[in-house]
């Protein structure tokens, strides 16, 4: 593919010409845009049915969205329970990993099992594993009931993004796409609160069982409504045949070694030793190697195609997807240990002072959505929300002990402004140069780099986050309170309660050091969002198509069953 062309011609992006008589065809290019935004697809029909799966998709989507985040108020009460200590992080990075690792092979079983019962399984999935947390009696059985959560959330997030990639043209999905992120953010925003309010009234685990009824709910809702054209005819072992399983077997196992390394260095090794060097080097080695096996095609339906990657608008795109949603966790699992250790806000009050997060950002989201659908522009919306959203993070250096509401408010409605403007627009950018043939491994090469991104947006502020604590400790004059706080637990103690059970001076000191080790960790943040607003002058806009062109369509409702989902 030559660089920066999308694979098809350049004549099937701008297909619908607005005349008063017929269409003369599908190559003839529109002259007036202005007249095309307002005209769609004739196969574009927004009926009963189409609203019907965008809203079961909405209320799957608040399946992950609240396990990624209600446990960030939660998990002190959690990891004090259960014994966790320094392991805390697993409990986050066991969901994240997971939920990178299987996208790309949930969008593989997409193509050849069809999206409907794909979408059921992994549903039910996510639902098993809130039930295995929620019971969990030690801290391995709940890092492993959140690594079976973590699975089905990556593949509820990506079918998402696959279904409504089938049902909607490109230029119209990042307004849908809206739709499902606005049901997303609210529950992303409200998880704080919802874990922190169930920790003080119940018992933590209903932070985990209030997902069985939302899972039952979703289930019901997308068999009904979720009925999508599938007719390949093949039998089980050809489709078998057809997955990459050695693919994403290297994939995984990177995925899992860099996040180890990432996890222990610094803080239970030295970055130098070999617990940290092997598996860092093995991962990245890898991933070198998937690399070289999906170049060389030595599977006969790649994984993850290298063809997604032949121009430099997807890789750009790609590296600022990994960066913004490294960012975006970055502030959500740090804001609370702002609000609960310096602040001393109670969890319910701090998961209420994170909502301009959701107030701003999602309409923010929406936004951006509807310019990128008006005028078709996705590089100033990347340029703009970046350029806010770094300043926001910016900003947060500036929080401490005596800021007031005002300013951390003011604070996160820039950053979430920002973020928001990012969040619907980078898919589409992504999926512009690949066909619609290659739309599923596109989504799902997207949504792994996104949650990859996740990944890491807790692994290295964590870092972070736990050698300026230990740099930081000498300035606590008790003995114990350090030794408490090092080694990657101060994470686990950052709540009002802790801080507030030591009299003066002993509670200012501790105050100070998480004051401090918080500001380290904004101001990394900043450099990550300024490369990545500086990247956005690599890309090249590539038109958005109008048409919509896919075998996976909404079912017509006068087709015999048998043609669907064989």
């Amino acid at each position: 593919m030559a660089a920066d062309q999308p694979s098809e011609g350049p004549l099937d992006h701008q297909s619908h010409h607005s005349h008063s008589g017929p269409v003369e065809g599908k190559r003839e290019m529109s002259l007036d845009n202005s007249m095309e935004e307002t005209k769609e697809p004739a196969d574009f029909q927004r009926g009963f049915r189409f609203w019907a799966i965008i809203i079961g998709l909405g209320v799957t989507t608040l399946l992950g969205a609240f396990e990624n985040t209600v446990v960030t108020t939660s998990a002190p009460f959690i990891v004090s329970e259960l014994g966790l200590g320094a392991d805390y992080i697993w409990i986050t990075n066991a969901f994240f990993v997971c939920s990178a690792a299987f996208q790309p092979l949930f969008g593989q079983l997409c193509n050849v099992f069809g999206r409907r019962w794909t979408t059921l399984v992994i549903v039910a999935i996510f639902t098993l594993g809130s039930g295995i947390c929620g019971g969990a009696n030690s801290g391995a059985m709940l890092i492993a009931g959140r690594a079976v959560q973590g699975l089905g959330s990556g593949g509820i997030n990506m079918v998402s993004d696959i279904i409504i990639s089938d049902l909607v043209p490109l230029r119209q999905r990042g307004n849908y796409i809206a739709v499902i992120l606005a049901i997303y953010g609210i529950g992303t925003t409200l998880g704080p609160f919802i874990g922190g309010s169930i920790v003080e009234v119940t018992t933590w685990r209903w932070v985990f069982y209030m997902n069985l009824p939302v899972g039952g709910v979703s289930l019901v809702m997308l068999y009904f409504s979720l009925h999508v054209n599938y007719s390949k005819e093949m039998s089980f072992m050809q489709k078998l045949k057809r997955l990459d399983l050695v693919g994403n077997g290297i994939l995984m196992a990177s995925t899992v070694a860099i996040l180890w390394a990432l996890t222990v260095g610094g803080v239970q090794y030295p970055w130098g030793s070999w617990n940290v060097l092997v598996p860092l080097i093995l991962g990245i080695f890898g991933f070198g190697l998937f690399g070289i096996y999906e170049k060389w095609g030595w599977s006969a339906e790649p994984v993850m195609p290298p063809r997604l990657f032949n121009n430099r608008t997807s890789v750009i795109v790609s590296i600022n997807t990994f960066l913004n949603s490294a960012l975006l966790y970055w502030i959500v699992y740090f804001m609370p240990v702002y609000f609960q250790a310096v602040k001393r806000y109670s969890p319910s009050y701090s998961g209420v002072a994170l909502l301009p997060q959701s107030l701003v950002g999602i309409p923010g989201a929406a936004i951006s959505a509807i310019a990128l659908s008006r005028w078709g522009k996705y590089r100033p919306l990347h340029f703009a929300g970046f350029a806010v959203f770094t300043l926001g993070i910016g900003l947060f250096a500036y929080l401490d002990e005596n800021s007031s509401r005002a300013e951390w408010g003011v604070f996160q409605s820039v950053a979430a402004l920002g973020a928001g403007m990012v969040l619907n627009t980078q898919l589409p950018a992504f999926q512009a140069p690949a066909p619609e043939s290659d739309q599923a491994a596109a989504t799902a090469t997207w949504c792994f780099i996104r949650t990859f991104g996740n990944v890491w947006g807790v692994a290295i502020p964590s870092v972070i986050f736990n050698n300026r604590i230990n740099e930081l400790l000498p300035r606590v004059s008790d003995l114990g309170v350090r030794e408490l706080l090092s080694n990657g637990d101060a994470y686990q103690y950052g709540s009002a309660s802790f801080v507030e059970s030591f009299p003066q001076p002993l509670q200012g000191e501790v105050i100070s050091v998480y004051r401090d080790a918080l500001k380290l960790v904004f101001e990394v943040a900043v450099a990550f969002g300024g490369l990545a607003a500086l990247l956005v002058f690599i890309e090249k806009e590539i038109p958005l198509r109008t048409e919509l062109e896919t075998e996976y369509g909404m079912k017509e409702p006068s087709k015999t069953a048998p043609d669907v989902e064989k």
